[in-house]
């Protein structure tokens, strides 16, 4: 990993996790031209779940920002792998799609992802603004608080 964002890491006091496995019939990332597209992360580290239950039922704004965060992070980790350890070579943070386990009357799903978002920004810089997809579900599989996936721009 490039020492910039490693260095911008460590100083927001976080690591980037190892990259997980498909817990499925899918792949971790698929690139389309000049587009890649990550499969949605859960807020784990390997196969520790950090943050399981429902947002509003349990589970504070900033338990869901955190857990959004951890997302973020293993979305960087699957980037990372799918570029050859090149961070580089990601021209822009295209779109994150945030999918928030909530209870039915929770509406701050917007500040449950600004965890993922801020991240990518702060990792990136102006790189890493995007669109994005604040969503409240009923479930999550293995019962995770959030679930994020990404689309990116990248170059050869």
């Amino acid at each position: 990993m490039d020492d910039q964002y490693r260095a911008c890491l460590h100083k927001l006091g976080l690591d980037l996790p190892p990259v997980g496995s498909s817990g499925g019939n899918y792949v971790p990332s698929v690139r389309i031209s000049n587009l890649l597209y990550i499969s949605g992360q859960i807020p784990s580290v390997g196969d520790d779940i950090k943050y399981t239950g429902k947002l509003g039922a349990g589970l504070a704004v900033e338990d869901g920002r955190k857990a959004a965060e951890l997302c973020a992070l293993n979305l960087v980790a699957q980037l990372r792998n799918a570029l050859d350890g090149n961070l580089d070579r990601m021209k822009a943070c295209v779109r994150l799609g945030g999918f928030v386990n909530c209870a039915p009357t929770f509406d701050q799903q917007s500040e449950v992802m600004n965890g993922a978002s801020d991240l990518m920004v702060a990792l990136f810089g102006d790189r890493g603004r995007h669109a994005r997809t604040s969503i409240g579900v009923s479930s999550l599989p293995v019962n995770s608080a959030v679930e994020v996936d990404g689309i990116f721009e990248i170059v050869d």
